[in-house]
């Protein structure tokens, strides 16, 4: 393949992004990169945790650009995956104040991770390897 692929970046379809940038913030430690518009109720948000960042947009905002999306479930059946330093310190982060949908565990492959549910119900796995 000729092009390098450089980065993914998730943009989830939410139907409360200032809710959304709460809870990323206040549990997950995230920071506001941008938003749109710049104040009041928002229709797009990019935030960021170190090498982590996520957008999220309102669904009537999204679905008008991807017509494809109108009347699809917010969540879905599929997780993101975040590779951590101290899966341990962000289990005891989140305890009670996010929905812990997987118990710290270890994996077949020797990490050590557990899932939690965002305010949306999407599912952010955290998972520490022998050499994170």
């Amino acid at each position: 393949m000729a092009t390098k692929l450089n980065k993914l970046t998730p943009n989830l379809m939410v139907e409360d992004v200032n809710q959304t940038i709460q809870f990323y913030r206040d549990v997950l430690g995230f920071e506001v990169l941008a938003t749109v518009p710049e104040e009041g109720a928002f229709a797009w948000a990019m935030l960021k945790r170190d090498g982590v960042e996520m957008m999220f947009q309102q669904r009537a905002s999204l679905t008008e650009e991807i017509t494809g999306f109108s009347g699809k479930a917010i969540g879905g059946s599929l997780t993101f995956y975040i590779d951590v330093d101290n899966v341990q310190g962000v289990y005891e982060m989140v305890q009670g104040k996010a929905n812990v949908v997987q118990e710290m565990h270890t994996t077949f492959y020797g990490a050590q991770e557990f899932g939690i549910e965002d305010c949306n119900g999407y599912v952010l796995v955290f998972a520490q390897t022998s050499t994170s």
